[in-house]
């Protein structure tokens, strides 16, 4: 007996022969020195690897060998005892009928299995009956270890024959009608007798008659009749199909003289080795495969003894609630009672899982049965139509993992399982039993119409457009219920005042319980926010955590309605934020955490929030997998796991093209994203007029364009083929030089010129003419700094704003009252945050590789505000890598079709890309 290092536990160490458990939380080392629960698995490793034969001496492993072999080894059966030990028993039959009764009990000794084999016998201890178990043991791959303990392990194989049981079904339905002189066929499935001497027999059988006339005899058994050899050998042959196999069993060698005459012969049972089994054989027999031979003719009968019918499942005997739980969550109490026993649903749909129900009943009729086992190995037979249901439904919200306890649904699971209840037509109809709240909650998600309208704010100094209004009361809709979403309107619809309606109402109801709300947004956004809130919402107190002066800040955090931060300094100061609770905690332009692995991402998830909303134009740019991170941020586990996402969703949507995985995955997540578009909405907005402008290169141009890609096609080729697709550097920085060339041959320090400036400096001169007012986007403000020496040269007044621009408000201001002509801004500064309404020309100097991002740069003046017609100019050179890339963009499909906006972008690196890519200018 031993003291557990920590003082306050025993344990018998591992020598000992009896075991008792700690079970109290214990150091490392006493947890490691106590018994642990064996498993089927090591004990069957252990049984196959050969070690125990040491412990036997002489002949005993030879001669336990061969009384396994003669099937004198009988009722082989495990338990696991409470001490975490095993013990196997059987029951080894003497050519003089004697019985010896040997149990062999194994535990584990630190890394080791070790065993001992006990015996009525005259040696005891390891004898030749004990070595018989381990030999019959070693049969079946495991198989017998697992059936011994109670096990099915057989299951799986069932279900994967079925493909061979559909071949035996065709041959039932090719064979004619049995003509009336023909034999007639007769099966019988019958119980073993209770006489011990008689164990050796199948505990079911099937015994089988051809009937001639009156005349009936056993079937393929020879006697003085004249037989149709040519009939029962294809009745033979039906059997066969099925598995079943005569002579299964032959008595022991002991009991070869015994009168058998009353069980008739020959014997069917199923063949071992595709039904190691017996039991789930005979339980798919009654429910598929006696009723196939029916079909062919057979009389088919069935002792009154035998239970083998598997269990029934009957709607009226079905009962299924939604319970709530509290706060938000609920459990789905579902099952059906049999004979006075309850059947809890979670486990049959485990099953049908393990038992891939949906693909085998892809073309099944709904109103047909199915037949899936239980761990335990009884049958079930359930409606197709019925289950099928269930199972796609809860198996898209839990992602298809059922346990034993209690289905747990979310508030918005609740709603949709109720939705897909009110679907169901006869066939597939289950009545569920739906609280009040979760009922209004699916009808309000089915139908925006009947979300409930609530008046605006009282402070509120602005007057929306019903759209806006409709965001608002979409959002009073989200918190009311405990849900979270994304408003994913276009650029320049009043996301920022809708969501500052929001937080207003919040705080008037005194729903916010004078908790501040937490606002992330970009830098470049913050002052935005600040100067909107003091317009619409004066009665906000804003506290804006900008600059070295923001530590100063942090204890006033609580006293304010609005804190504002950007998402550059969330991770610096996560700390001091996760000290205080939020009511609302709010992410603008949110795509910024679309990226799961990022600090950032991982920063605001970790922050303290009753609510949370996102808000963002694209909150899909380059794939789901940014979605899903949304999602994941909003709330957590909504969409599963990442990985389970990807298999259930991603790969389906993005590589296969799976239109129902698609749709199934916009009904999951519709109701929490509201998605508007101008076109929708904005119907007072002017038209918006896209003019792509295809521009040949000049002939020094395009030869410096031809040196460069050849050389770069080669070096990315050769670099791809010693490292491999992940190197993506080499073939950007080809892509980078080739796309400077088609801007201006300067911004690689060449002196060549350039067909595209020449073509600005043309399309300037007109639009300045017309007293046009223009944006002028790049993403390289090298290039800016070209067209502004020429602005300078024309004595044409402009604004500039890069990512050196210190005040960007200022520049704004001044070209919405009325300065320059001409405003150059660099995409990655100014494509996000500013009003520009002042402009009515766009012109996108070199396309970007996401035309999402050009949108909201476009959006700039296109938006709430413009009263003007907007022209968009997109300048790309014909030929080159500009136009490649956008006819690409072209024939890629777009994912989040029916979900939101947004393009598929990025560039999967392969051959037929590089090929198209670096193709020559023609």
């Amino acid at each position: 007996l031993s003291r557990c290092p920590g003082g306050l536990h025993f344990y018998y160490l591992s020598s000992c022969s009896v075991f008792y458990r700690c079970n109290f939380p214990c150091p490392a080392y006493c947890r490691d020195s106590l018994q642990m629960d064996l498993t089927t698995e090591e004990i069957a490793g252990f049984i196959s690897r050969g070690d125990w034969k040491s412990a036997f001496e002489g002949g005993a492993v030879s001669a336990g060998a061969k009384l396994a072999r003669a099937k004198q080894i009988q009722q082989v059966a495990g338990e696991f005892l409470e001490t975490g030990d095993a013990e196997i028993t059987a029951v080894v039959i003497g050519k003089d009928g004697s019985e010896a009764r040997p149990a062999v009990v194994f535990w584990s000794e630190g890394e080791n299995l070790v065993f001992e084999g006990d015996c009525n016998c005259a040696q005891k201890v390891n004898c030749v009956h004990a070595a018989a178990i381990f030999d019959y043991l070693t049969k079946g791959k495991g198989a017998r270890v697992e059936a011994a303990f109670g096990g099915t392990p057989e299951v799986e194989k069932v279900i994967e024959s079925q493909a061979e049981i559909q071949t035996g079904a065709e041959l039932f339905a090719e064979l004619p009608k049995n003509d009336p002189k023909d034999p007639k066929f007769i099966l019988r499935v019958e119980r073993r007798p209770a006489n011990d001497e008689l164990a050796w027999l199948p505990e079911v059988y099937a015994k089988t008659w051809v009937v001639y006339g009156e005349k009936r005899v056993p079937l393929t058994t020879g006697n003085q009749l004249k037989r149709n050899w040519q009939k029962e050998s294809q009745a033979v042959g039906r059997l066969d199909s099925l598995g079943l196999r005569p002579g299964a069993e032959e008595p022991p060698q002991s009991l070869k003289k015994l009168d058998l005459s009353g069980i008739g012969g020959p014997l069917w049972a199923p063949d071992k080795q595709r039904f190691p089994h017996p039991k789930l054989f005979w339980q798919k027999f009654w429910v598929e495969w006696g009723p196939q031979l029916e079909k062919a003719g057979w009389d088919v009968q069935y002792a009154s003894n035998i239970q083998i019918r598997p269990i029934h499942f009957r709607t009226e005997n079905w009962c299924a609630e939604i319970v709530e739980e509290g706060k938000g969550w609920f459990h789905l109490s579902a099952g059906f009672e049999v004979d006075g026993e309850t059947f809890d649903l979670q486990p049959i749909l485990a099953a049908l899982v393990r038992n891939h129900f949906l693909e085998n009943t892809a073309k099944k009729p709904p109103g047909q049965e199915f037949l899936v086992f239980l761990p335990d190995g009884r049958g079930i037979t359930v409606p197709i139509g019925r289950f099928r249901k269930i199972l796609l439904t809860l198996g898209e919200l839990l992602d298809f993992k059922f346990t034993d306890g209690p289905v747990k649904l979310n508030k918005m699971d609740a709603a949709l399982l109720a939705a897909a209840a009110e679907e169901s037509d006869e066939e597939t109809d289950l009545p569920l039993d739906i609280p009040q709240e979760v009922i209004d909650l699916s009808e309000r998600l089915a139908d925006f119409k009947a979300i409930e309208r609530v008046p605006v704010p009282d402070g509120l100094q602005a007057t929306l457009r019903e759209y806006q209004l409709d965001g608002y009361h979409w959002m009073q809709f989200l918190i009311t219920h405990g849900l979270n979403g994304i408003l994913a309107d276009d650029m320049g619809l009043g996301k920022t005042l809708q969501t500052l309606t929001h937080i207003l109402a919040e705080k008037e109801t005194g729903r916010n319980d004078g908790l501040p709300s937490l606002v992330l947004a970009p830098t470049s956004v913050v002052e935005n926010w600040q100067r909107e809130g003091a317009k619409f919402t004066p009665g906000l107190s804003i506290l804006i955590l900008q600059g070295a002066e923001r530590k100063r800040k942090f204890r006033r955090i609580p006293d304010h309605d609005i804190v504002m931060t950007s998402y550059a300094l969330v991770y610096r100061d996560l700390e001091e934020l996760k000290k205080h609770e939020y009511h609302l905690l709010a992410l603008d332009e949110a795509q910024h955490i679309k990226n799961t692995a990022a600090r950032t991402t991982r920063a605001v998830a970790q922050i303290d929030a009753r609510h949370r909303l996102c808000l963002s134009g694209t909150p899909i740019e380059n794939n789901l997998g940014e979605l899903w991170s949304l999602m994941n941020f909003l709330m957590p586990g909504f969409l599963g796991t990442r990985e389970l996402f990807q298999s259930n969703y991603r790969n389906p949507i993005e590589k296969d093209k799976s239109k129902a995985r698609s749709e199934s995955l916009a009904k999951r997540v519709g109701p929490l994203i509201l998605r508007r578009t101008k076109n929708d909405v904005a119907k007072e907005l002017p038209p918006k007029t896209e003019i792509p402008h295809s521009i040949e290169l000049n002939s020094d141009q395009k030869d410096l364009y031809e040196t460069v890609r050849s050389t770069m096609d080669r070096h990315v080729r050769a670099a791809l083929k010693e490292q491999g697709k992940e190197n993506q550097m080499v073939f950007l920085e080809a892509l980078l030089k080739l796309r400077q060339i088609c801007c201006h041959p300067h911004l690689l320090d060449k002196q060549e010129g350039s067909a595209k400036f020449d073509y600005l400096v043309e399309l300037l001169d007109t639009l300045r003419q017309e007293k046009h007012r223009i944006l002028i986007f790049s993403q390289f403000t090298s290039m800016l700094s070209l067209i502004e020496s020429h602005l300078n040269s024309m004595d044409c007044s402009y604004l500039k704003l890069t990512g050196e621009t210190k005040d960007r408000q200022s520049l704004v201001e001044r070209f919405q009252g009325g300065e320059g002509e001409v405003f150059l801004i660099s995409l990655k500064a100014g494509g996000t945050g500013l009003t520009l309404t002042g402009a009515d020309t766009v012109i996108h100097y070199d396309p970007w590789w996401n035309p999402a991002v050009e949108d909201q740069a476009t959006d700039r003046a296109y938006r709430i505000g413009q009263d003007k017609p907007v022209f968009v100019h997109k300048l790309i050179c014909k030929g080159t890598v500009e136009d490649k890339i956008q006819k690409m963009q072209r024939k890629k499909s777009n994912i989040a079709e029916g979900l939101l906006s947004g393009a598929t972008q990025g560039l999967t690196l392969t051959p037929d890309v590089l090929n198209e890519l670096f193709a020559p200018v023609l």
